[in-house]
């Protein structure tokens, strides 16, 4: 990891983070709409379980700020050093609100443990981790991190099988950041659940109640919840024959969603992480997803602006979407930046840029 990751990500040994007291920050005006003039990517790499970001001025082509290289190096962030499925959001601070699996699926082979998993894969299931990273910055680029173990902080959670996936939405009605995410018990199925945090983006607060009943007996993960006018729109990952993407609507955040029997992706084989993002200005959202069943991993795209009927915009430089210096990504989220947001962060990295 370079000093420059270091000192950005504010870390000293131990995990203590140096940064200012979340009590003592000021709070921001979030910008308008009008006023966004860029779009973010942040996502991983199998290869190196980092966070990476890449920046559009368009929203068709994508460039990696660090040239395809991590931001933040996983092995400084994570109990099982690295990370994976980074999610990103502006809260209603103005702040940025980064959730990451704490989870290395190759940690043996890189020698950081000594077994393919931490626990017994036959009682804990493929990936099994108990952790998720959080952290929080105002300019994308000074971050405060904690790591969050769920078994350790509420009872009865000792055997918990996977905590994966971590999203984080601002629920109106509790004034609090909800943390949504995947789950299971053991190595029995996986099912969504929810939570909220502290204001300091540090922990959970409440003990994770379920998001939404799949009716089936089936695994249903990765889910990714967007406010479209009155209504929530949630997609989600059926691992129902081959996985695939869903989708349920509700009116309110964490309760009521509509089961929907329809597939949302146009893959032929299996996808996961859906992330719905809105067209600055336009009346047209983009459905993301990773294609894992895909040799080299790649993204694909769809656009709605009824979230009825959708357009296929194909993967990433197969169609109109293009990733201009960088391969293979994994499990993305995009959020908008103003420009003035974008120019300081692709100034920081290097990255010849114009917004």
């Amino acid at each position: 990891m370079s000093t420059r990751n270091f000192i950005s990500i504010l870390l000293l040994i131990g995990g203590i983070v140096l940064s200012p007291a979340a009590s003592a920050r000021k709070k921001a005006k979030v910008p308008d709409e009008k006023d966004m003039a860029a779009y973010l990517l942040v996502y991983f790499k199998d290869d190196t379980h980092s966070l990476h970001m890449a920046l559009s001025a368009d929203g068709y082509s994508f460039t990696d700020v660090n040239n395809g290289r991590p931001v933040v190096s996983g092995d400084t962030i994570a109990q099982q050093r690295g990370i994976r499925d980074p999610h990103i959001m502006r809260g209603p601070d103005g702040a940025f609100y980064l959730a990451m699996t704490d989870l290395h699926i190759y940690a043996q082979e890189a020698g950081y443990r000594d077994t393919q998993w931490e626990r017994d894969g036959k009682a804990y299931g493929w990936g099994n981790n108990r952790a998720v990273v959080l952290m929080r910055s105002t300019d994308l680029i000074h971050w405060t991190h904690s790591c969050f173990r769920l078994d350790e902080a509420f009872p009865g959670y000792e055997e918990v099988g996977c905590v994966w996936a971590p999203q984080t939405i601002y629920d109106p009605e509790a004034g609090k950041l909800m943390i949504y995410f995947t789950m299971r018990y053991g190595n029995e199925r996986c099912e969504l659940y929810y939570a909220y945090t502290d204001d300091a983006f540090t922990r959970m607060t409440t003990e994770p109640k379920r998001l939404f009943n799949y009716p089936k007996k089936f695994s249903y993960i990765d889910g990714d919840i967007t406010k479209v006018g009155d209504k929530y729109h949630l997609y989600y990952v059926a691992q129902e024959g081959c996985a695939g993407i869903r989708h349920a609507v509700s009116d309110s955040i964490h309760s009521g969603y509509v089961y929907d029997d329809g597939w949302y992706d146009s893959e032929p084989r299996g996808c996961e992480a859906p992330n719905i993002w809105k067209r600055i200005g336009e009346d047209r959202w983009v459905l993301m997803y990773d294609i894992y069943s895909l040799k080299p991993h790649n993204f694909g795209f769809r656009e709605t602006t009824d979230f009825k009927t959708f357009t296929d915009l194909g993967h990433f430089n197969k169609g109109v979407m293009k990733a201009t210096n960088f391969t293979i990504p994994k499990h993305g989220a995009v959020i908008h930046l103003t420009a003035k947001e974008a120019r300081r962060l692709a100034r920081y990295w290097g990255c010849d840029m114009k917004f």
